[in-house]
């Protein structure tokens, strides 16, 4: 099942259904009036959404319009809680091994992870105002889980269980802000500015095989001005979905509709290119030397685009973005 978020006005928006193929999609507001009501109410809804769903896809459906992702915001236009992790290891190895900076205690072991702002997520085309190109304006291409209620001191199984969702992320990041905030000891602030999402979130069996272990196993296609940038493979996470959950409620419960994130897409083979500007950059450091990337200035874009094993598109659809000044 296929839902997504359109724009009315509010500050949750309306619920859609939509095709498998991406191109209609109808109102579902006789089941739920939002994505957020949705998740709160899954038992009470989720049999009527996914029968929706298969009227829609038989093409028995005589409300069905054309789906149209500039209409759309992102999924969940705000959540309960934003909670974005560091699972693929290989990332802050990197890092690490560029800036020779100490390992984080207990790194391979128990993920990292930080809680961002989710008042105010952006839709797949959004342009994206910031104050200023100093700040080390970059992109971060994930995959994250929206989940139903989660109890405390969860087990990573019975996490994975309380996963109703899946996304595909841009969370935006201001690099020249970040080692401030960091050695402050309280996280991230004004690093991170409002997360994207693709127009569609998806319930796990959309993906078929390529659900598996806890991972997203796909391949995140990223072009930067329109040139290649990088496709790193979602399976190689170190740390599976259900045990991000599972570390996130291990002091508290998660309410229905907090999403939790994989941290940036990033695999051991070069050749794989990276999901995120400072990964290139440090990657530039080790193998040659010097940095050479540049981050993005006001007027660039970024597009990216999950995509199974096989070359077929994935569900998710397409995130579009433009970052222009907030002048």
């Amino acid at each position: 099942m296929k839902l997504a978020t359109l724009r009315d006005g509010s500050l949750d928006g309306r619920l859609l259904v939509v095709s498998n193929d991406l191109q209609r999609a109808v109102q579902a507001g006789a089941i739920a009036p939002s994505l957020i009501h949705a998740l709160q109410h899954w038992d009470e809804c989720e049999a009527a959404l996914r029968r929706l769903s298969d009227v829609l896809n038989d093409g028995r459906c005589g409300e069905a319009q054309p789906f149209d992702p500039k209409a759309c915001a992102a999924p969940l236009p705000r959540a309960p809680q934003w909670l974005d992790g560091s699972a693929f290891l290989n990332h802050g190895r990197l890092m690490e091994q560029a800036f020779n900076t100490p390992p984080i205690p207990h790194f391979d072991t128990v993920p990292v992870m930080y809680q961002g702002a989710s008042d105010d997520f952006l839709g797949p085309q959004d342009d994206v105002p910031l104050p200023s190109e100093a700040d080390g304006i970059d992109f971060e291409g994930e995959f994250g889980v929206v989940c139903g209620p989660v109890p405390m001191a969860v087990s990573p199984e019975a996490a994975l269980r309380c996963v109703r969702l899946v996304v595909q992320i841009n969370d935006w990041s201001l690099r020249a802000l970040g080692p401030h905030e960091m050695k402050t000891g309280f996280g991230f602030l004004q690093a991170k500015p409002s997360t994207a999402f693709a127009p569609v979130a998806v319930t796990p069996d959309e993906l078929g095989a390529a659900w598996r272990d806890g991972r997203v196993q796909m391949r995140l296609h990223l072009q930067w001005n329109g040139e290649r940038f990088g496709e790193p493979h979602g399976g190689e996470m170190n740390f599976s979905f259900g045990q991000l959950v599972a570390h996130a409620a291990r002091t508290r419960r998660l309410a229905a509709g907090s999403i939790v994130g994989s941290g940036t897409v990033s695999n051991v083979s070069r050749g794989a290119g990276s999901a995120c500007i400072a990964e290139r950059r440090v990657i530039e450091k080790i193998d040659q030397g010097e940095i050479r990337t540049a981050f993005m200035r006001f007027g660039d874009r970024v597009r990216m685009q999950a995509r199974f094993d096989d070359g077929r598109d994935g569900p998710f659809g397409v995130i579009d973005q433009r970052v222009v000044s907030a002048s």
